[in-house]
């Protein structure tokens, strides 16, 4: 007879009970901390650097106003020239006031109040064009407006 007896362990099986609970829960976090691009910027720009720079403060009284050349994909069909986007479509400086009053009757009335229009513009882009955009952004009465720019030193 044999000293020692021979036991037959098995590994118990994987509970997984508690799995879906934390499949959801990892679910529910990034739905959370996610945030989702609003607008698809259609053009291409390079925003010009700057040394006195402050950030927005709140977001949800902004809107924004794209200004470069189309993408690669869309010069097709735009051609290479320097375009406004409002939103997901490419729009004449004329239809700028119409777009700011859009926004602005889409906000609470205490955004309305503090609505600010910034302007990324690509730092190639002629001062005309700038210049007949902020026309129409007077005529809508915003008269917030900021142009976004990058920290000296730091290129985009």
């Amino acid at each position: 007879m044999s000293r020692f007896r021979r036991f037959n362990h098995e590994v118990p099986g994987l509970n997984t009970a508690s799995l879906p609970d934390l499949i959801f829960t990892v679910l529910f976090f990034f739905m959370i901390v996610t945030h989702m691009q609003k607008v698809a910027v259609k053009v291409k720009y390079r925003t010009p650097q700057g040394t006195e720079l402050t950030r927005l403060t709140k977001k949800s009284a902004v809107s924004y106003i794209y200004i470069g050349r189309p993408n690669a994909g869309m010069r097709h069909a735009y051609g290479n020239d320097y375009r406004v986007q409002l939103n997901d479509k490419f729009a004449s400086p004329a239809e700028v006031a119409d777009y700011v009053s859009a926004e602005r009757d889409r906000m609470s009335p205490e955004d309305q109040q503090q609505m600010t229009v910034s302007i990324k513009a690509d730092r190639g882009t002629h001062m005309q064009l700038i210049n007949d955009v902020k026309q129409a952004l007077r005529q809508a009465k915003a008269l917030r407006i900021n142009y976004s720019a990058t920290e000296q030193g730091r290129g985009k």
